[in-house]
């Protein structure tokens, strides 16, 4: 039986996260998957119930699972809170030991108009984003905060990059062969470690090709020839924003999908967004960034490939129908439960062509 630790998490989360368990119920059986969804409070929700964002009951739950399907945390109600929900997400990257964040970014033919770019620049824009997730500024000691001074240590090492390096060659040689290592080597020395150890790692790759970017310019080339990249991989800071950035690009960030990996242990499953606290309890939220990513769940942690190009073939269907919800048509949308639905209606249709 697969182990499925599900953190609905805070504002859209819980909404999000039951359409996803509603597609994954309609198809399981149907391919003869069978799990047991463990749901447990994570982010604000567990801080408001038990005082922290990261329990140790759920540490312990942890060991015996085989993938974490995670919504979103985050209210403003805790900004000037001592203890945060972001602390729970940082701590449960780092005791996964996920050090590899995919966020793969597809724009289809059927949202380049809903794109904010010109439909010339964003059209075929296919990329990935491999972000280090387990060392860099957010984890850099020391740190310090006064009314009057504050300071952050941006460190790497040799090791931290080189896996995250060699992660993003391995999945470039299995696309279009290209590699862009995103620093800012010419200010940080923590870059041009990254840089130097970029071009140690692409000699095992003669067949990748590899190029640098510094991070600002990339942000710019990033709006203004999307089409041109393959796959990004830069440092944690940098992966954050560029990744959010990106996300735009076909519309919303509703849409991204993403997954975490461990080196050898549990991998984690989360859309890209935040938990969107103005819209919660709305029954207007995205859920596609959800559901991809429990499709990547189904992928990678458990050989479902039929069952993951079903949930992905089925949601390209329905946006080319015209089937919205409302951050991609203010005017003409549905719910999230009625997109939900027509999600379902239509992997019921096609679904024997994945099933045989």
């Amino acid at each position: 039986m697969n182990k499925i630790i599900c953190l609905k998490g805070d504002g859209i989360g819980p909404e999000i996260m039951d359409s996803a368990i509603k597609v994954l119920e309609e198809i399981s059986e149907d391919f003869n998957f069978q799990y047991e969804m463990i749901y447990e409070d994570f982010g604000g929700v567990s801080i408001d119930k038990y005082g922290v964002p990261f329990t140790d009951d759920l540490k312990e739950k942890l060991k015996d699972a085989d993938a974490v399907l995670l919504g979103s945390i985050g209210s403003p109600k805790y900004d000037s809170a001592p203890i945060r929900p972001e602390q729970g997400l940082l701590a449960l990257r780092k005791y996964l030991n996920l050090y590899a964040n995919i966020r793969p970014l597809k724009v289809s033919d059927s949202l380049v108009h809903l794109s904010p770019l010109k439909a010339e620049i964003v059209k075929g824009s296919d990329l990935v984003i491999v972000r280090e997730l387990s060392s860099g500024i957010y984890f850099g000691e020391p740190r310090y905060y006064s009314d009057i001074e504050a300071y952050d240590t941006m460190r790497y090492n040799k090791e931290e990059i080189t896996r995250i390096v060699d992660y993003a060659f391995k999945i470039a040689k299995l696309r279009k062969g290209k590699v862009v290592s995103v620093d800012k080597a010419n200010v940080l020395s923590s870059s041009k470690l990254f840089r130097k150890i970029a071009n140690d790692v692409s000699k095992n790759y003669p067949d990748v090709t590899l190029e640098h970017r510094y991070v600002d310019a990339m942000a710019m080339e990033l709006i203004t020839k999307p089409s041109t990249f393959d796959v990004i991989v830069t440092s944690n800071l940098f992966g954050d924003i560029l990744s959010d950035e990106a996300s735009v690009l076909g519309g919303s960030l509703g849409l991204l999908a993403s997954a975490s990996f461990s080196v050898d242990g549990i991998s984690l499953y989360e859309p890209a967004h935040g938990s969107a606290p103005d819209i919660a309890n709305q029954n207007i939220a995205n859920p596609i960034a959800m559901i991809r990513s429990m499709a990547m769940m189904l992928r990678y942690s458990f050989n479902e490939n039929k069952m993951s190009d079903l949930i992905d073939d089925s949601i390209d269907i329905i946006l080319n129908e015209g089937c919205y919800t409302k951050d991609l048509n203010s005017e003409n949308y549905l719910s999230t439960t009625d997109w939900t639905d027509k999600l379902i209606e239509k992997i019921k249709e096609i679904k024997n062509e994945y099933t045989i």
